[in-house]
């Protein structure tokens, strides 16, 4: 009875990988189990079905399913693996489940997940004991203004790197939280092709930035060979008026437009035949 359940949950989740056009797998482990009741819900808002089941299954699922190159992807399950089956492009995917993270401070025997920083400034430590514990962390300070202050930035763990217990309590006495709490997205299967969630990352202010600077400086290269659109007409016209008139005043080409500044530049040339001829 067992075996025929597995067997006909494993031929459902074979058709509905068959069914999405975007796999992704997430990596549950050191999830409460409250954050991921947040996220199946959000994820649910937003058309993403999540399958969470043995490793084993999830691997004879995704081969079953004959997608091309799947087999990368089944490469990727680790940890407590789930399945991530959306409608919508690997980029959205990720930066949803990134969005739904949230800060926590790191434990002893945990994996950094980025280059950790201590920053340099003032503390609320009073010297102390303290001094050697941060000390035996390779954080240097200083005594400024009867508080301890830590001299420079460090790096106090690098990404991949191992957090040992007594960095944990001191990261944590420096309210530092390193860590993220959520879906850690490993990979995501699209027509063939394999993302790593790095790959998948954007920055979006500088996303919008680069459009912005490309729109300037199509923007510029349009005015300046004078190329009509929407957008430059006003602009050409102006600088095409200046251009004339300014032409129209070295010649002493006398109009409305022109008349006030050639009296002037008249006016000013006569000044100054005045002064030297001592008139």
């Amino acid at each position: 009875m067992v075996s025929e359940i597995k067997t006909k949950f494993v031929q459902e989740l074979v058709k509905a990988i068959q069914d999405f056009p975007i796999v992704g797998i997430v990596n549950m482990a050191n999830l409460p189990a409250q954050q991921l009741q947040v996220m199946r819900a959000t994820l649910r808002n937003k058309g993403v079905k999540i399958i969470m089941a043995r490793k084993k299954i999830l691997t004879l699922a995704l081969t079953k399913s004959g997608k091309e190159n799947i087999a990368e992807l089944e490469q990727k399950l680790k940890g407590m693996p789930a399945i991530l089956l959306t409608r919508d492009n690997p980029f959205a995917l990720y930066a949803t489940l990134q969005k739904n993270k949230s800060e926590a401070p790191a434990k002893g025997g945990q994996i950094s997940p980025k280059d950790i920083v201590v920053k340099e400034g003032p503390t609320n430590f009073a010297p102390g004991p303290i001094i050697s514990e941060l000390a035996s962390v390779g954080i240097k300070t200083k005594v400024d203004g009867g508080k301890l202050a830590i001299i420079n930035d460090v790096v106090v763990a690098r990404e991949g790197d191992v957090i040992s217990q007594k960095l944990a309590e001191t990261l944590k006495r420096l309210d530092i939280k390193p860590m993220e709490v959520g879906l850690d997205l490993v990979a995501v299967w699209e027509d063939g092709l394999v993302f790593d969630s790095k790959q998948l990352h954007i920055d979006e202010a500088e996303y919008t930035h680069n459009f912005t600077q490309a729109a300037q400086w199509a923007f510029n290269l349009a005015v300046e060979c004078a190329y009509p659109t929407a957008e430059t007409v006003e602009i050409l016209l102006q600088k095409a008026f200046r251009e004339a008139k300014a032409v129209a005043v070295d010649g002493a080409v006398l109009n409305d437009e022109t008349k006030d500044e050639i009296l002037a530049r008249s006016e000013q040339q006569a000044l100054s035949v005045k002064k030297e001829a001592n008139l």
